[in-house]
This record gives structure tokens, sequence and C-alpha cells, in this order.
């Protein structure tokens, strides 16, 4: 599955306003930010980790993932997905977003 999508990051006061553009695909993990990659909110929301960092992810759908609370879903189990967006203010704005098979 591919989303495609152009989003812009937010801005929230006490965040770095450092911006990394990632251009080429590169794999990272993906998951739920809440429940699997230590990252505070409310409710279930999509989130990558890239270098040790966990970011909250703009412009995809979580729903459109499948399942969240299946066997393998997103609040079950760290995925792997190649993206290129950019990260601002300690988001991730997507560009393209490709959910890897199992086991890749």
């Amino acid at each position: 599955m591919m989303a495609l999508i152009v989003a812009t990051g937010c801005s929230s006061p006490g965040h770095r306003h450092d911006a990394r553009a990632i251009t080429e695909p590169t794999v990272v993990e993906a998951a739920c930010g809440q429940c699997l990659l230590g990252k505070k909110g409310k409710g279930c929301d999509l989130a990558i980790r890239i270098d040790g960092q966990s970011y909250f992810v703009d412009g995809v759908n979580f729903d459109s993932l499948g399942d969240a609370h299946a066997k393998d879903g997103m609040c079950t189990v760290i995925r792997r997905a190649k993206v290129t967006g950019e990260i601002k203010n300690q988001r991730f704005a997507a560009t393209s977003f490709v959910m890897l098979p199992a086991g890749q």
C-alpha cells in the first residue's frame, strides 16, 4: 500500500525548529507512537523511529494501515516502512510512506 501525501509540520512552543529533509526513500521503523515508540499523546497515532528518535507522522491516515490492534497491527508490532519527507518541529511530514511486507 502506498500513500503519497504532501503535508507541512506544525509549530508548537518548546519544540526545536530544525528541519531535516529525507529526500531519498529511507527505511524506518513505524508503529503506534503511544503503544510502542514511547511517545506521549492521547489515543493511538502513527509514528516513525529514525536514528533512535521517534516522531509523530503527519500526512498518513493511521486507519488506512489496517486494524491497529490486530496480531500484526501498528499498536501490536513495530513494522518497517520506506519514507520520504521532512522532520520539522519534532514531527515527520510525509511526502511518501510505503509499508514494507512483514519480515522485511
